[in-house]
This record gives C-alpha cells, structure tokens and sequence, in this order.
C-alpha cells in the first residue's frame, strides 16, 4: 500500500514542476489573447452555461476529430508549454474552447480508441486485457462487429465517412475501418514500433535512434497494403494531404474525418522541413509538424466556406510516454504519464472549435472522448444504439446552453477499476507504475485526492472525508452492477493452427431503434 507519507515525499519536485505550470499557462494566456487580437476573434473567457448567442446549428454539421498519439496534457502552447509552438492549435484554442479537465477513456493506446468510436469503456467490448494490454501483429481479435461506430451513427444521416491514420482495433480484414462503417481508409492498422524487422536493433536502440526499416508496419488504403515497411518520415504530411483532400472532395455533402495520427508515440518521425526547428528538440519537431498539419486542415476549412460549417476536435489517445525521456512529452503539473491511472495517464488536452456556434472560453467542467459519439450523434440529429453507452452529450456547454452533464469518471487498468473521479475527488482503490512490472497496491481505505486543490495528487485526504469516500463507494457498486461479461479480443493470438476469422465484407451495420 502507498502511504500517505511516501505521496508526499514527492512534494518538493512536484512543487517545482507545478509552479513552472504556473508560469506556462500565464505565458499561454497571453499567447491566446494575442491571438485573439491578431485574428479578430473574442479573447478567451471562462465559458459561460447558458450565455452568449450562436448561430443556428446546421442540419448535418460536418464533424472532424483529431486523435494524437502519446500525446500530453502539457505538450501545447495553449496548455503552457514553454518551447513547443503550436500556433494553430493555440488559435483553435483562442478561437473555441479548451477544456482542462478532458479525460481519455485508457491509459493505452486500443481501449482509448474503442471508447471514443463507441462511446462505451472498453470493459463492456472485450477490448481491453490485463495482460496483452493492447492489440498486436499477431492479434487476432478486433472491436467485435456488433458494436456500433460513430461513423456507423452518422451514416445514417448520410455522412460520408473516412478514417485517416493509426486505427488499432484490428487489423484482420473483418475488422478494419472499411468494416466498421467508414466508407474509406489510409494509415497503418497498429501502433507504429511494432513489426519490428528481424534485423533492427534490440532493445530501446531501435526506437531511439529510429529508421524507416527497422519497422515493418504496413500502410493501407482501404483494404490493400500500399506500402511496406511505411516511410514514417512523411507520414504526418501525407495524413494531412489525404485529409484536405477528402474535405475537397466532399464539401457538398456533410462528412465525418476521423484523422488519428500515430506520433508522437515513439519511434518519433519527423519530415526533413521540420527536423530541427524547435527550441525542444525532436519531440517538439514532431508536434509541430502535427501543428501545422491542423492548420491546413482548418485552412482548408475556412477557404471552402465551411468553417462554420464544422466542429473540430482536437485531443490525444493516452499521456505522455515518460519512460522514453526526452523521446516522452509532458503532462504538466499532473502525476505520471502513459500507461497509469494517475491524471497524468488519462487528462488530455481537449479543444473544440466551430466559428460561430462555441462560445470562446475555458472550460474547467469535466470532459471525455467517451462523449464524442452522444454529443456529435445529438448535433447530427442521428439515432444512438440500443446499448449501455458511458459518454454523455456536451453540446450544451460547447453552445452555452448548460453545464457538462459529465460528473463522473471510472479510470480503468485494463479491466480492473482502479480509481474513479466523482466532482473534484478522486479514490485511487489500486495504483501501479506504468511499465516497471510491479505489482498492484490496493489501497483500503483508498487513496483520495482533490484535483481542484492538488491536481499533482500528492496530499491524500481520505482521513479528512470519509463521507465522500462512501459516496464513491456506491457509485462504483452502481456503475459494476451495469458490466456483463463479454468475450475478450485482446487474448485471442494468431497460431500455427489458427483458423482465421471469416473475412467476408460484413453487411453495413445502423443504430438500432
């Protein structure tokens, strides 16, 4: 069990990091209302429920979701990092809102992603395991067919659907996005360190000293591999293309643009133009070339006379990557990073952007990726499926309607749940370190911290407020009693005497009444 004294021993470094925290989201702040001064648009506030005028929504909007890789809470301009320049994200920011306290669905990489197409956690799916914690080359499981996609939601309203990018949730032809309601597919089916070629270094060599050949991930279009091993070098570039293109291609029509790049996961890959230029290294190389990929996108956007048209979002599959060092990015003043439960693991970075319908503000309410498929589902008018979904609808905070209905959040390891946020407390019942191989500490009472007061979660409060631990406590018993158990597909391993899945193109699924 962690003691309480041991959480606090960490109180001097933390302190540090939290007070140049601090310092960044004041230089943030400036940077935002500068923008908004040279760009024309209202200078950040705290958003208000229920103020302001927008105009009236658009039948079908059109509907963009930006997905990085690894990515921290910390490692933008407008969340107050100090030598990363991310000038369109910080405008999308300025001219929409950033929320502080967005949550992903995982700490890793394939549950995070089933929960934001699903909306459901990935403990109701199969997709998540304590053991294979993610899907892998010899994988032989995927996000099961009778689950029900955004992109099969929005369908139904006649969207035109296309994912670009880093997909992990299966890559046998059943399984792929073309199967799973998007009418097209470009990027690499898993994470883009696996495959490693037979020849490539051992270790972590390969993956910080990385080259195109020592990873033999295949690119896709649709269902045909296109090229193998992927150049990574302009694969950040030739998502963006891909994506102004489908924009082009469909501007009369409303669409849906699923764009999930695959860094800065290690190995990180940058293209010749941006090697070198920022003040953080390769890391920041390749974050800002990210950056400008998004204001192309919104270039775009702005150019056909869709921008109003168009939500935007903007956010990360899992925290930062910290045992790779200067190869990790930062999740600010919060704990840990990829792979934990601590806010570092799971609180992303989470903008939204929509010129004339969001209100301009900083959004301190509670946020998730489980939300996209209710909220963009609410704004298409489009039916949700007759399942247990976990996301809530946020539109009435992102159109000053109402506050975030979003009060709680489970975090789940894998298939156990290990701490839950209710308002501004968080209990942590079991804690582990990301990749160290140590085993769990179950905590009893739990662990309990206020994310308002210490977001670092350093100083545990559980003896001050017993009432609110019992108060968690019944929302956990309440939350468990909805689960049913469901076939794993993270388990399920490709062998010599495997029978492959059928792979015959699976009828188009809808949401059910």
């Amino acid at each position: 069990m962690q003691s309480h004294s041991h959480a606090e021993a960490r109180g001097p470094r933390l302190n540090r990091q939290w007070g140049s925290a601090i310092a960044r989201a004041i230089a943030a702040g400036l940077v935002a209302s500068l923008a908004a001064w040279c760009w024309g648009a209202e200078e950040p506030k705290e958003a208000a429920s229920g103020q302001g005028e927008s105009a009236p929504i658009p039948t079908l909007p059109n509907i963009v979701i930006l997905f990085a890789d690894d990515l921290g809470w910390g490692d933008l301009g407008c969340y107050g990092h100090p030598t990363i320049r991310t000038p369109h994200l910080d405008r999308m920011a300025a001219e929409g809102q950033r929320w502080t306290s967005f949550y992903s669905a995982a700490p890793v990489c394939t549950p995070s992603r089933a929960a934001l197409l699903t909306g459901r956690l990935p403990v109701r799916n199969g997709m998540a395991h304590d053991v294979r914690r993610v899907l892998f080359p010899d994988s032989a499981g995927g996000l099961p067919p009778e689950e029900v996609t955004l992109a099969e939601i929005l369908r139904q309203r006649g969207y035109r659907c296309a994912c670009i990018g880093k997909w992990h949730l299966g890559h046998l032809p059943q399984y792929l996005p073309t199967r799973q309601g998007f009418d097209t597919y470009f990027g690499i089916p898993y994470s883009n360190d696996m495959d490693r070629a037979a020849d490539a270094p051992r270790g972590r060599e390969a993956l910080l000293h990385p080259r195109i050949e020592y990873f033999r991930v295949p690119l896709l279009r649709d269902e045909r591999e296109v090229e193998r091993p992927a150049d990574q070098t302009t694969i950040t570039r030739r998502y963006t293309d891909e994506a102004v293109r489908f924009i082009r291609e469909h501007r009369h029509r409303p669409f849906f643009l699923y764009l999930a790049h695959n860094l800065p996961h290690v190995p990180l890959f940058v293209s010749p133009e941006y090697r070198g230029r920022s003040l953080r290294g390769l890391y920041g190389d390749v974050v800002e070339e990210i950056d400008a990929g998004v204001g192309r996108i919104l270039d775009t956007l702005r150019e056909l006379g869709l921008d109003r048209r168009t939500l935007v979002v903007f956010s990360s599959d899992n925290g930062p990557w910290l045992v790779f060092d200067q190869h990790g990015g930062s999740a600010g003043p919060f704990r840990d990073g990829k792979g934990t439960t601590w806010e570092g693991g799971m609180r992303e970075p989470g903008l939204f952007w929509w010129p004339g319908h969001i209100r301009p503000g900083v959004v301190h309410e509670m946020g998730s990726t489980l939300d996209l498929v209710p909220t963009c589902a609410a704004l298409a008018g489009a039916k949700l499926p007759d399942c247990t979904l976990d996301g809530v609808d946020l539109s009435p905070v992102l159109l000053g309607r109402g506050p975030s209905p979003r009060k709680t959040m489970f975090f789940y390891r894998d298939t156990r749940l290990y701490a839950v946020r209710h308002g501004p407390y968080k209990a942590h019942f079991y804690t582990r370190s990301a990749y160290r191989g140590d085993p769990e500490q179950k905590h009893d009472p739990p662990l309990l911290f206020h994310l308002e007061h210490d977001p670092g979660e350093r100083f545990n409060l559980a003896r001050e407020h017993p009432e609110v631990i019992a108060q968690i406590r019944r929302i956990v018993a309440e939350h468990q009693a909805t689960l049913v158990p469901v076939p794993n597909q993270l388990e399920k391993v490709i062998s010599a005497g495997h029978s492959a899945p059928n792979t015959s193109r699976k009828v188009r699924k809808t949401a059910k009444e």
